[in-house]
């Protein structure tokens, strides 16, 4: 009876279901963090494209510039946004993390 008295003991499933919520939001947080890491990378390097494109179409050469261009709305547009977006909603499951910590 005992065993089976823990089983539907809602104290224990509501710590154990918290427990859970806890760790599908650290994993959910971990994607978004490499996410982010790999997003960064796609702006930074846009970034420096885009500077190297400015100073080579200076000299002359305006194909690396024409190509950003082109790249812009398809690829970097939705790369800032998502950097954006991510880094939001990384900050609010941070946040969500602590509250549910502090309740533990």
């Amino acid at each position: 009876m005992g065993a089976e008295q823990s089983r539907h003991d809602p104290q224990q499933s509501g710590q154990s279901g918290a427990a859970e919520r806890a760790a599908c939001l650290s994993r959910v947080g971990d994607w978004l963090d490499r996410l982010l890491i790999a997003d960064v990378f796609l702006v930074i390097g846009g970034g420096l494209w885009f500077i190297a494109a400015v100073v080579l179409r200076g000299q002359g050469l305006e194909a690396p510039l024409d190509l950003f261009q082109q790249l812009w709305d398809p690829l970097f547009t939705p790369a800032i946004g998502l950097l954006m977006a991510a880094a939001l909603t990384s900050g609010a499951l941070g946040w969500i993390r602590r509250r549910l910590d502090r309740n533990n």
